[in-house]
């Protein structure tokens, strides 16, 4: 039984299920271009991330915050090259599943595919939450009111009004919401209704899913530009250059005020502006020509919003103080307040603007879902209903509906904070899989018009640079790695004060702890085996970035891997092709 759970699957056979000649019968439609991806991965990268979670990763790393989106966007550069690897030789449906069928084997798939669930429906439950928020606002502006308890999760309100909260809006949903059989009424419609428009949109056609989405990316982007250039004047000309530097709580001025600590604190904020790439690998089976368009498209992508990331963190943080965006979740729009820059005509237009991201970003991954689901019917780990494409739209019917469904019943009793920590984990554990995954495979020729990953022998390369790391972080942090492997906390002033617990304390250290253990080890084995650097890199830095997590993220993460593998042994493990090819 162990030696079947790692059974892996010829990228032949995967070709033979997802290739040109399934489409011409009951396949998917071969219509996006280059462009086409490169929009997509634009219109799911820049949405919730920039325009929801930047505010609270700039509270926490001010200034600082953005080495985090350098760092994350090394990373995701990194990972970007093993999925146009991973793309160009097996170009269908499936993503990062069907790349670990290939390399890890079917456990390992599936416990993937089960991961991408988090990424994509889950994640869409947040990006639903944030679309409400910014179009309730916009309604407000318009002088259309939504009651507060129409336009809030029950858990929001819930938790605000126990807490004490100085959010007003949630403190009247809780007050003033219907109470039928001693339940009150409150429910995020904004959030459902939108949900359901995407599902329908998705569910219709590829090619009219393509037109709105490239629609919407180049207006986004268009006021994405303009929030750059006018808050960046602004910044300059009224002299705001110093809140670059602000003070810390020593009153020590400093371009991260919070420490590394607090730049690292905001990474599942940063790391889920990202999330959104590698959903343009799922389009591979809808692709003209994937094994050209698929790289160029996510990596175009991917370095066009690093860009706007660094450039609109900048700008955040030099038109307000970063402790100012502390619960602020519409950080473009803050800035051009009447007590900040003073803009009222770009408020407004950051507003509309929102709307249309959120609106793009729900679309991206709602078509995401379903594509997984798909491949993994085809392999026999979900029914067969799941593999049932609509006869006249070429779309995943019952996966795209179920989608919806999956995206819009939590939207009822769950919350964004719960969502955004439960999302940025399964997505980072997607990545080291897929990196460490390129290294799993065996070499290919090089074919003319397709992509080929580099290869750059990591044998003495890599494990100096783990050496070299060492030796900077030793000199620069004389303690750090005493400190790290010093799990005795009483001399902890956040612990011995009750503010936190043991585990708050101890995960971080744990995690380097094991991160550092890794990185050594990999490094030997390096060594031995001449691995590529490439996706050495990707791997190390998703591993690290692993490291900002908190116990509540693990513990939720194993939680729902745990549930996941439950389903694969009733279900998946007996009905798999390859259990019955045997």
């Amino acid at each position: 039984m162990f030696n079947s759970l790692f059974r892996t699957k010829k990228i032949s056979s995967i070709l033979a299920e997802g290739g040109d000649d399934v489409h011409e019968g009951g396949g998917l439609k071969r219509v996006l271009t280059m462009r086409d991806l490169t929009f997509f991965g634009i219109a799911a990268i820049i949405g919730a991330g920039s325009f929801s979670s930047l505010g609270a990763a700039v509270f926490s790393g001010g200034p600082g915050v953005v080495v985090l989106f350098i760092i994350c966007g090394v990373a995701c550069s990194f990972t970007a090259l093993c999925y146009s690897e991973f793309a160009s030789r097996i170009p269908v449906a499936g993503s990062a599943y069907t790349y670990a069928y290939a390399s890890f084997g079917e456990l390992f798939a599936w416990i993937i595919g089960w991961a991408l669930i988090m990424e994509y429906s889950i994640g869409n439950i947040y990006v639903a939450y944030s679309w409400s928020d910014y179009f309730t606002s916009l309604m407000h502006k318009l002088n259309i009111h939504i009651p507060e308890y129409l336009s809030c999760s029950y858990m929001e309100a819930k938790k605000a009004f126990a807490e004490n909260s100085a959010n007003e809006e949630l403190i009247a949903a809780w007050q003033t919401a219907p109470v039928i059989n001693g339940i009150k009424m409150i429910v995020d419609i904004p959030a459902l209704v939108i949900n359901a428009l995407i599902t329908y949109l998705v569910f219709r056609g590829i090619r009219e899913s393509r037109n709105f989405s490239n629609a919407m990316v180049m207006l986004k982007l268009a006021v994405v530009v303009l929030v750059i250039l006018v808050g960046g004047y602004m910044v300059f000309s009224n002299g705001l250059t110093f809140n670059w530097t602000p003070a810390n709580e020593e009153g020590v001025h400093s371009f991260m005020p919070n420490g590394f600590a607090g730049v690292m604190a905001a990474v599942s904020g940063v790391f889920f502006a990202y999330i959104g790439f590698d959903a343009v690998s799922v389009l591979a089976e809808e692709s003209k020509n994937p094994q050209k368009d698929l790289p160029r498209g996510m990596i175009a992508s991917l370095v066009i919003c690093t860009v706007v990331y660094i450039l609109l963190s900048l700008v955040l943080t030099g038109a307000v103080n970063y402790a100012k965006f502390d619960g602020v979740g519409d950080p473009l729009a803050f800035i051009f307040e009447k007590e900040n820059l003073n803009i009222g005509w770009m408020q407004f237009l950051v507003a509309i603007c929102a709307v249309i991201a959120m609106t793009s970003v729900l679309l991206v991954f709602q078509m995401g879902q379903p594509r997984i689901w798909m491949g993994m019917s085809r392999d026999g780990l979900f029914p067969p209903v799941f593999q049932k494409v609509h006869p006249k739209y070429k779309t995943p019917s019952f996966s795209t509906i179920l989608t919806g469904i999956v995206v819009g019943i939590p939207i009822i009793f769950t919350d964004k904070t719960f969502v955004l920590d439960f999302t940025s984990i399964a997505t980072l554990f997607a990545f080291v899989l897929v990196c460490g995954g390129v290294l799993l495979i065996p070499p290919k020729e090089k074919v003319k018009g397709r992509f080929h990953l580099p290869y750059i022998n990591g044998q003495f390369i890599f494990p100096g640079i783990i050496v070299l790391s060492i030796m900077i972080i030793s000199f620069l942090s004389k303690n750090y790695f005493a400190d790290l492997f010093n799990l005795d906390f009483s001399a902890d002033e956040g612990y011995t004060s009750g503010k936190l617990s043991f585990m708050d304390v101890a995960t971080p250290k744990i995690s380097l702890i094991i991160f550092w253990i890794l990185a050594i080890v990999i490094s030997i084995i390096t060594i031995i085996k001449k691995y590529s650097l490439i996706p050495l890199m990707g791997l190390i830095t998703c591993l690290y970035l692993l490291t900002g997590m908190t116990k509540s993220n693990w513990a939720w993460f194993i939680g729902w891997l745990g549930l996941g593998l439950i389903i694969y042994f009733i279900y998946g493990y007996k009905h798999s092709k390859l259990a019955k090819a045997v």
